[in-house]
């Protein structure tokens, strides 16, 4: 969780398409490494042409409408999202990757949740540049599209793939703005798009590899290459006791890997546990960010990180511990062990005086709605900002209920002051938050409920199958847009 504390030799032609391929033999090598993507529109009108933005207009004319003139015989109007790839058109360019962007004039979709224009920038650019990488091309530049920040977002989350432990990697594509357009818009989105993937690289890392203390350790030298004025306080063992940090204990230090412990899990899908420390993840990466930007609000992370495996000294059913609040809590499923160690670290969050609490955590799959982060809060937190830089980002934050319904669920305990799961075994977002809520004073806190969006299979095209780092960005967003306000 994250606080905001107070204050001319000979050619060789190749027809692919009915597109003319010319390369003269003359070309140096490094001619033939670099891509280039641009954009169109679709037609506004059903008789009209297609129009291009307007680095893909400078491009046809540069080379006299041959793009236009191969585009039309190609097939028929690209839609939103599709690509189209054309060779030997200008000899700085070999490959050229034309992508749909959909409409000119579309904005923030109420009913969708979300900027379809920034969110289409960002399918299509990574199309194209995937195209480029398929090509095993180097280097690519991107249109910005009327929108580099976005543009920025698409290329670098579309490239990423998580491939540290195999032998065969796919070629390393660089991406960077085409022409002279806004650099430092495009240069905010690669560092938007960066925070995702670091969040990624923790979540899909496996277990083994990715321990506790390896996660503390890549954020520290994250933070402190990124700023001279992080500190990062790494502790374990017998400084969580001192702290009172009981649940934390009652799990098995080493939660980068959770296996359901006593109450194990079924072992179909298990290896996705690898990836149930998401909220840590997104809460540190989008901090590194933050550092990144030199934003000047103070910000403090709280992570804790444990494994929950079933052992000897394991947490059992109808055990009961004691939060650092000092309220008693009864274990009725082991499974249900985010929560707990969440407990301690919002007790711990009180100590800094914050002006904002907001914790993440893939605390319910049970309910998991894969397109939205569930967003559970009391009124006030965070001011509205976090459904409106959802929006921005393409995260689609939804606000769920926490009603006393669900709080009478959680504290009808028979052994101790709360039950880590609902007596009725139902609506397990809303029980999850209403027992964290015993844990918060704090008049503004939100909780998000990231679950639903931990992995990708094709919800987002922009990001290939695997672990999202989502919602990082909207995170950033929100962090950036708090300073603003705060100024």
């Amino acid at each position: 969780m994250f606080l905001l504390p107070l204050p001319a030799a000979g050619r060789v032609v190749v027809r692919r398409l009915g597109v003319k391929r010319v390369w003269g033999r003359g070309f140096a090598a490094a001619d033939m490494t670099k891509g280039l993507v641009l954009g169109i529109y679709n037609k506004e009108k059903e008789d009209a042409v297609p129009q291009f933005t307007s680095a893909g207009e400078n491009f046809n004319k540069l080379v006299s409408g041959k793009l236009r003139e191969v585009l039309n015989i190609s097939g028929p109007p690209l839609k939103a999202g599709k690509t189209r790839t054309f060779y030997g058109l200008h000899e700085d360019f070999p490959s050229v990757v034309v992508v749909g962007l959909g409409r000119k004039t579309a904005g923030v979709d109420d009913q969708e949740n979300w900027h379809e224009g920034k969110e289409n920038i960002r399918a299509a650019v990574a199309a194209g540049c995937r195209q480029i990488q398929d090509l095993e091309i180097s280097s690519v530049e991107v249109d910005p599209c009327g929108d580099a920040q976005a543009a920025a977002e698409g290329a670098v989350l579309g490239l990423y793939e998580y491939d540290d432990l195999k032998q065969k990697k796919k070629v390393v594509v660089s991406a960077k703005l085409h022409g002279s357009g806004d650099q430092e818009a495009w240069q905010k989105g690669v560092l938007f798009a960066s925070g995702q993937n670091l969040a990624r690289h923790l979540m899909e890392t496996p277990a083994n590899e990715m321990t506790p203390t390896r996660f503390a350790e890549i954020i520290e030298k994250n933070l402190k290459s990124a700023s001279s004025k992080t500190e990062v306080h790494i502790r374990s063992g017998g400084a969580n006791a001192e702290m009172g940090f009981e649940q934390h204990r009652s799990l098995a230090p080493s939660l980068c890997h959770h296996s359901g412990g006593i109450s194990i899990k079924a072992s179909a899908n298990m290896d996705l546990m690898r990836a149930d420390m998401g909220g840590a993840a997104t809460i540190c990466s989008a901090i590194v960010s933050a550092a990144k930007l030199d934003l000047p609000i103070n910000l403090v992370g709280l992570a804790p990180l444990c494994e929950n495996m079933p052992s000897g000294k394991a947490n059992k059913p109808g055990d009961v511990v004691k939060a650092k609040n000092g309220k008693t809590i009864q274990i009725d499923n082991t499974d249900a062990e985010g929560r707990l160690i969440l407990a301690d670290a919002l007790c711990y969050a009180h100590t800094f005086n914050p002006k904002v609490i907001i914790n993440a955590a893939t605390l319910t799959g049970q309910t998991s709605i894969n397109t939205v982060v569930r967003v559970v809060a009391d009124s006030g937190s965070g001011g509205g900002r976090e459904p409106w830089a959802s929006i921005e980002t393409g995260d689609r934050v939804w606000r769920m209920p926490l009603f006393e319904h669900y709080t009478r669920q959680v504290v009808d305990c028979q052994l101790a002051d709360v039950n880590n799961i609902g007596k009725y075994k139902s609506a397990g977002a809303c029980t999850a938050a209403a027992f964290l809520k015993e844990f918060v004073t704090h008049p503004k806190w939100a909780h998000l409920d990231i679950a639903g969006v931990m992995t990708n299979k094709d919800e987002v095209p922009y990001l290939r199958k695997g672990m999202t780092g989502r919602p990082t960005r909207t995170l950033i967003e929100f962090m950036l847009h708090f300073n603003q306000d705060s100024a």
